[in-house]
């Protein structure tokens, strides 16, 4: 088997370093030409060394901006598995587009299964072409500007609208979900907390647990919890501690420096 030189943008050392590790014991003839940890670096190696690898391994969001950002400052033409932390950007595109992703936190198999994909695809040719990133890229621009600026909510027999940005987080209790506004209103939602998911700009909003999402301008502090967990404060304060795990801590610091 031929060995398939690979570059990991991943702008967290330690999930990098996972990702290497994982890919190593998948298949031994694997090499990485590169380690990259953010647009700008990616921007200037893969400039000075456009066919230096096969295969590509990126994260959708890194420290100083969005891996797609990197596509319009070079052209990429070798093929690409995204992962992420979370099932946002429409992800289904990127299969449709014959482009991969695997969601965090990886699983053997997973990788096992892309790699087997695009191995496959080399030896019957082009892994990818331009033109399926730039028609991913697109869709993602048209999902970025298309994102809810305001909802209808019920409220004594009357239909409310209510800017999204003046929601400080959402919570669900009890199969029922609460949007709480800055000011201290707070209304019943007709969506689930995934299907808001879908519908709010993922710059502005973090899923913090299966019950919060909250925006960024209503946090005031973030302190350290047991275990390697964070717990955000927010205001208006809610009665329950909102508290990020030690395997999502990574990605909200890295959205909080975005």
């Amino acid at each position: 088997m031929n060995e398939l030189k690979i570059v990991i943008v991943e702008d967290e050392p330690a999930t990098a370093r996972n990702l290497w590790h994982l890919l190593q014991t998948i298949d031994k003839t694997l090499h990485v030409s590169a380690t990259l940890g953010s647009v700008q670096e990616s921007v200037s190696w893969f400039k000075a060394n456009p066919e230096s690898y096969d295969l590509l391994f990126m994260d959708i969001r890194l420290a100083d901006g969005i891996s797609f950002e990197i596509f319009q400052q070079v052209k990429l033409t070798k093929p690409v598995i995204f992962v992420t932390a979370y099932n946002d950007y429409a992800l289904p595109a990127f299969k449709n587009n014959g482009i991969d992703y695997i969601l965090k936190p990886f699983d053997k198999q997973e990788l096992e299964r892309a790699v087997n994909k695009f191995r496959g695809l080399t030896e019957n040719g082009p892994a990818s072409d331009y033109s399926q990133i730039q028609e991913l890229l697109d869709q993602i621009s048209h999902l970025r500007k298309s994102h809810k600026k305001s909802f209808l909510v019920h409220f004594r027999e009357k239909l409310i609208p209510v800017e999204t940005l003046k929601i400080a987080w959402f919570y669900t209790a009890n199969e029922i979900v609460y949007a709480q506004l800055a000011d201290d209103r707070q209304y019943i939602m007709e969506f689930t907390m995934e299907q808001l998911e879908q519908q709010i700009d993922p710059f502005q909003f973090f899923r913090a647990n299966r019950q919060f999402i909250v925006n960024r301008n209503a946090i005031t502090e973030v302190d350290f919890y047991f275990n390697g967990r964070l717990s955000i404060k927010v205001k208006p304060e809610p009665s329950e501690k909102i508290l990020v795990s030690k395997a999502r801590a990574p990605e909200f610091k890295n959205w909080m420096n975005s």
